[in-house]
């Protein structure tokens, strides 16, 4: 058996990152981001999920990660001493916020996170046996020098197809309460998983970031996903 020979990590790992910032208090999204090599910090944003109103679900995804990224941004850059991702923002090094937002849309109407469990109840009794495009929008500001130096903005859709869940089945599932914090009132990565046929597209989005999407962003503002890793390398 003979061996295989890795190239050494690009010079330029050692150069000096922008600090991450997720603008979200989703653990899903946390952990994605982990489990790609990042560990950013965390700011909820605090926007109100409900402010802009009716919008086309591709459209509104978007605009509400905007509102959440913008809305950390504007926190880190009013206040550079206020932490080590605000000084990161107002220096040379620069910060990242990351903002996200995830919706159901079935058949042109957007569905985020149900109410209260009746809601769940009668909500899976729509979706059982069906297909519905999840729609997770992605912005990414980059922060530098004390003001938004550059910004990206992404939407993945990936098809999720449910399985015909009984009625004894969906009120278990809502018994755990699970669906009352997700988009859609299910999950890729938990119990929810049990009652996905399959998914057509890309799964991280389903579960709360596309990651591909949060790759390519971080390539166009300079800050390739592969420089954190060659970094950990060393």
């Amino acid at each position: 058996m003979t061996s295989t020979a890795f190239p050494a990590p690009p010079s330029d790992a050692t150069d000096l990152l922008p600090v991450l910032v997720l603008a979200s208090a989703s653990p899903a999204r946390l952990g994605l981001l982990r489990a790609a090599g990042l560990d950013p910090t965390v700011i909820v944003s605090g926007v109100d999920e409900e402010a802009l109103g009716a919008l086309p679900p591709a459209e509104l995804v978007v605009r509400l990660a905007e509102a959440k990224a913008g809305a950390v941004a504007d926190r880190l850059l009013a206040d550079p001493a206020a932490g080590p991702a605000a000084a990161a923002a107002a220096g040379t090094r620069g910060a990242v916020v990351i903002g996200a937002d995830s919706m159901l849309d079935l058949d042109g109407v957007a569905l985020g996170k149900p109410a209260d469990a009746a809601e769940a109840v009668a909500r899976w009794g729509v979706l059982a046996g069906r297909s519905g495009v999840l729609r997770t929008g992605h912005a990414l500001l980059l922060l530098r020098g004390g003001a938004v130096a550059d910004s990206r903005s992404a939407q993945e859709a990936t098809t999720v197809r449910f399985v015909d869940a009984t009625p004894e089945e969906v009120a278990a599932y809502v018994g755990t309460g699970e669906p009352l914090s997700c988009a859609g009132a299910f999950t890729l990565d938990g119990r929810g998983s049990a009652l996905i046929a399959g998914v057509d597209g890309d799964p991280s989005s389903v579960i709360g970031l596309s990651m591909p999407a949060v790759r390519r962003c971080l390539a166009e503002l300079g800050a390739p996903l592969h420089r954190w890793w060659a970094a950990a390398a060393r």
